[in-house]
């Protein structure tokens, strides 16, 4: 096969997957056609990757088949595995995982090219690597830790200290400050290396704030950050698949989290800057700690609605964990 015919199969192929993604977006909007749309848009992702994979020549046909093979296994085990309560820590799972691999491609392709091989990429690339590296270190130390809020392994509760979000502040300064000395001078490779460690603490001081009840919401921005770190990764890789979709995703992703956070009566701000938390303990009119709660079985539960005149049941995500669902 010609390399001109190669070119000509990867941009039918790309057109291909860029339909198919749209069909299943268009398709999730219906629940009765969402798990079809689901499976639609990652036939068209799987397509993508295999196009790509074939436009760089990195790996044969043969090892590309394998490694979908076994990430095809992997992921469908972990997902048949879980129970729909626990969907909102497999996709922050997947989220982190996704930002660690933008950290890895912008790391890799700046070594690549600017250390091994002694290029000088041009303005545009040199940001987009800071912002693969910014984005998807934030994104897998947050995702992480929204992971392990969800699962039980980290302490739900919000964590706050005495000058949190000045830290933050610092912290993102130093790092606009390094990736501007980067871009302007490229030689400094241990620039690079500090801008991976200052996101990997963002992420984790960004989340720590929030309550793991409002996590979600949470995970649904960290979604969005995977997005974004997936364009800025396809910028320095050239590659317009990459680029549209990882725009498609940040931008419907910050969407999610607008529309919940109106439906929960949230500021947007205040999860963008890690503060969603802090509201989550506060009560109107006295501390949280002044809260009395009374927990009843069934038979208490069933006496107080046999007395009321009427009962509202609003059911949400505590009534799944709690797998209430079924007895109300």
């Amino acid at each position: 096969m010609t390399k001109e015919t190669l070119d000509i199969l990867i941009k039918l192929a790309y057109l291909v997957s860029a339909i198919l993604f749209i069909i299943g977006i268009k398709r999730m909007q219906k629940t009765a056609d969402a798990r079809k749309g689901n499976f639609i848009s990652a036939v068209g992702m799987a397509i993508a990757v295999v196009a790509t994979l074939l436009q760089v020549n990195v790996l044969t046909l043969p090892e590309i088949f394998v490694a979908a093979l076994i990430g095809s296994i992997i992921g469908w085990v972990y997902a048949y595995r879980v129970e729909m309560t626990q969907m909102p820590e497999m996709v922050a799972l997947f989220n982190g995982f996704g930002g660690l691999a933008s950290l890895f491609v912008g790391i890799s392709d700046f070594y690549l090219k600017q250390v091994e091989q002694g290029l000088t990429p041009d303005t545009v690339t040199n940001i987009s690597i800071v912002l693969s590296v910014l984005i998807g270190g934030v994104t897998f130390t947050g995702s992480m830790v929204a992971w392990g809020k969800l699962n039980g392994k980290i302490y739900g509760n919000a964590v706050i200290f005495k000058g949190q979000h000045a830290i933050n502040l610092i912290l993102i300064l130093l790092t606009v400050f390094a990736g501007g000395w980067l871009v302007y001078d490229p030689s400094v490779v241990n620039v690079l290396w500090f801008i991976a460690a200052v996101s990997l603490l963002l992420g984790v001081l960004v989340v720590i704030p929030i309550g793991g009840a409002d996590m979600p919401v949470v995970i649904s921005l960290l979604n969005s950050y995977s997005g974004m770190a997936g364009c800025a990764t396809g910028f320095v890789l050239g590659n317009y698949m990459l680029i549209v979709a990882g725009a498609l995703v940040g931008a419907s992703g910050i969407i999610l989290t607008n529309i919940m956070c109106k439906a929960m009566n949230r500021s947007l701000l205040n999860v963008l800057l890690g503060g969603f938390g802090t509201t989550s303990t506060s009560v109107v009119g006295g501390k949280a700690s002044d809260m009395v709660i009374k927990e009843v079985g069934i038979e208490e539960a069933a006496m107080i609605f046999d007395s009321a005149s009427s009962v509202i049941v609003v059911p949400g995500y505590g009534m799944a964990v709690a797998q209430a669902q079924h007895i109300i």
